[in-house]
């Protein structure tokens, strides 16, 4: 354990950090699930709002630092183009 203030610091920024990055992972990832489903059961009205939604989501993670912005635009170009298909 860390005896030093500005390190017992950084050991809970880190842990706040890790339970965001998790959570936004997460949601990332539940919402590109919701979306697959969507599109295979056919649903397009519903995939075009899940994809909204993930974009939101996508652009959130990628601000944070959670995700690379060349993958969260590759994630949702992949989508979009499922979606058109």
């Amino acid at each position: 354990m860390a005896n030093i203030k500005s390190a017992i610091k950084r050991v809970d920024i880190a842990r706040k950090n890790e339970a965001r990055n998790k959570a936004t992972n997460s949601g990332v990832k539940t919402i590109i699930r919701k979306f697959n489903t969507a599109i295979e059961s056919g649903n397009k009205d519903e995939a075009k709002e899940i994809l909204k939604l993930a974009d939101k989501k996508l652009k959130f993670a990628t601000k944070k630092g959670v995700l690379h912005k060349n993958k969260a635009a590759r994630i949702l170009s992949r989508m979009s183009k499922s979606l058109a298909n």
